[in-house]
């Protein structure tokens, strides 16, 4: 009697005699809503909200995968594509534009960055997340100095020409994250001998490209319509990312120049 006759299923195909063991179908990859992918992603990256992550599928820079019922649906490799664009942005300010370039040419490298629980380390280390929205971290001026390692006669020559400014609470001086960022950006320019007052020219600029986008969004920000006013924060911070890495080539180019 037949294998096939005993148990009623098919025998093993054999091999030299062996049955044949099939090797088990691979397993699928689970795939999570955008909703799991924004709290995945939050730590890292504190402004990320699903109208952002939906704003870059409209750029078609995300493909999720849509279920029947027309919900998004993300693979690890969709959420570490989403995780190299957030970082991208935030630490090389490249617009999306350019970023599409880059992946498109099989950028990755950004995913291999140090997680955000990385100690910092002032020597290139990655730059913290900071954002327009939302109310700021506070950080004391102690914590500051200890942070960024700096000198606390530059701070208070950063103060005095208006690069930084403190908030006095009850006695205590205190700067949030991007004051604190600041700080650290300094403190590795004064090694080449950087003084704060070379670094009003920045201020000047930033003062006057920040009167520039906010020419430009001004009906939008001021709006009632809290979703208006959340675009046109989202689409403030794709401006400053944008106008951030003109700066860059600019620079670059007069670089060049100057060394060739």
């Amino acid at each position: 009697m037949s294998a096939t006759e005993i148990t009623g299923e098919p025998s093993a195909p054999l091999e030299n005699g062996a049955p044949v063991v099939e090797p088990p179908p691979p397993a699928r990859t689970k795939a999570v809503t955008i909703g799991a992918v924004t709290k995945a992603l939050r730590q890292e990256f504190p402004d990320i909200s699903i109208s952002k992550i939906r704003y870059l599928e409209d750029q078609k820079l995300l493909s999720p995968r849509r279920t029947p019922g027309g919900y998004r649906v993300y693979t690890p490799a969709d959420i570490q594509r989403l995780r190299t664009i957030l970082r991208l942005q935030r630490d090389e300010f490249l617009p999306l534009r350019v970023i599409r370039q880059e992946l498109a040419a099989g950028r990755t490298d950004a995913a291999e960055v140090a997680p955000a629980t990385t100690p910092p380390d002032n020597r290139g280390s990655r730059r913290a997340a900071v954002t327009v929205k939302g109310p700021p971290s506070l950080y004391s001026s102690e914590q500051v100095l200890e942070d960024t390692q700096a000198d606390p006669k530059l701070v208070k020559e950063l103060e005095e020409y208006g690069v930084i400014k403190g908030e006095n609470r009850n006695g205590v001086i205190y700067y949030d994250e991007t004051e604190r960022e600041i700080v650290r950006a300094v403190t590795e320019l004064a090694r080449y001998g950087v003084a704060g007052r070379n670094l009003r020219v920045f201020r000047t600029s930033a003062d006057r490209e920040a009167a520039l986008l906010q020419q430009i969004l001004a009906p939008a920000l001021r709006s009632r319509n809290p979703e208006r006013r959340k675009e046109a924060i989202d689409t403030l911070e794709n401006l400053a990312a944008v106008t951030a890495y003109l700066k860059h080539l600019l620079l670059i180019r007069d670089l060049r120049q100057i060394t060739s």
